[in-house]
């Protein structure tokens, strides 16, 4: 008899590694999946399969991904984050590998009643459906307060050696981890910058303005203080001021042909980028020389009404100047735009 092989999605966090190893025990040959997207990396999964001793298979579903998150079937949660669709989404890519790697079946780690939109019974059997896996999903946490599954019933999966947790508490999980002897695991949440409010307040905002943003356009809200202006015939502006050198060096790796990149020469300093969509920005005067106030807020400059483009970068000079300490007060301070 050929062993039995399962799909573990791996989302790099405790409950999808006991997921793993509940299966591992029964003697269940596990692979690990894990999905990367403009919100989320695989970063924290290849950390778990690297414990558990498993191999990873990643998929990059970035394009596809940021689609759904912009209208999703089944809405959001409390933020940006689309949990039921997305699933949904991750599954039915593990399906495909499923079908064509030979797997058994595929589990994951959701635990009935952890989260209240995404974990429910109706989410999870909407899940299945929209996965087509109905029947061929185990969730191994929460297994007996669930459906009988196909592989269970076939015996390749032995049902009394699964678990019944349900809720928002740890305590069986934290035994598990005794159990299994588990030294290294991530805490709970942090791994989906959509469930962030502050990044999911950006997001939706940025859908607004810009319905056809792509990843590259994500990726520049990860990276300093975001501002956006008000342009002609009701265009954005969107403004991105570095805070660090790291992220000054994201928004240089982000840059595209059209951008505007706004920078101190003599003083080492946040670097500003201005992008907006299907319009091309001219610089004309490339290094000009600003004197930067003591103090600044971004109030002052009522940024919601409409302004010309040298306006725009006038004030996106000043702000870049401001958010340079030594240069706060002082005159005749040298600033370069370029493309």
């Amino acid at each position: 008899m050929s062993k039995v092989k399962a799909l573990v999605l791996l989302s790099g966090g405790l409950d999808s590694m006991l997921a793993a190893r509940v299966l591992m025990g029964q003697g269940i040959e596990v692979v690990g999946a894990s999905f990367k997207s403009c919100f989320f990396s695989t970063e924290k999964a290849k950390r778990t399969a690297e414990q558990l001793d498993i191999k990873l298979i990643e998929v990059d579903f970035s394009e596809e991904h940021l689609k759904m998150v912009k209208n999703p079937t089944y809405g959001y949660g409390k933020n940006a984050n689309p949990c039921i669709d997305c699933h949904g989404m991750m599954l039915k890519k593990a399906s495909e590998i499923m079908k064509k790697d030979g797997f058994d079946f595929i589990a994951t780690g959701e635990v009935l009643g952890q989260r209240p939109m995404s974990q429910n019974k109706d989410a999870l059997k909407i899940v299945e459906k929209i996965s087509g896996l109905e029947g061929k999903l185990i969730r191994p946490l929460s297994a007996k307060l669930l459906d009988e599954t196909e592989n269970e019933k076939l015996g390749k999966v032995n049902r009394e050696k699964l678990l019944d947790i349900s809720g928002r508490s740890r305590q069986m999980q934290l035994e598990l981890v005794k159990k299994y002897n588990i030294k290294e695991y991530a805490s709970p949440g942090g791994g989906c910058l959509l469930t962030e409010p502050d990044f999911g307040k950006k997001l939706f905002k940025m859908f607004e303005y810009w319905q056809n943003c792509d990843g590259n356009d994500i990726a520049l809200l990860k990276n300093g203080r975001v501002l956006w202006f008000n342009f002609k015939d009701n265009k954005k502006i969107l403004v991105i001021i570095g805070r660090d050198e790291n992220e000054n060096k994201n928004l240089l790796n982000l840059k595209q042909a059209d951008d505007i990149i706004i920078e101190l020469l003599d003083l080492a300093g946040p670097i500003s980028l201005i992008r907006i969509k299907e319009y091309k920005l001219e610089i004309k005067n490339k290094i000009s020389e600003v004197d930067i106030p003591i103090k600044i807020k971004t109030s002052d400059f009522n940024i919601e009404e409409e302004k010309s483009f040298i306006e725009i970068l006038n004030i996106v000079k000043l702000l870049t100047g401001y958010y340079t300490t030594k240069a706060r007060g002082q005159k005749n301070i040298k600033i370069a735009a370029r493309n």
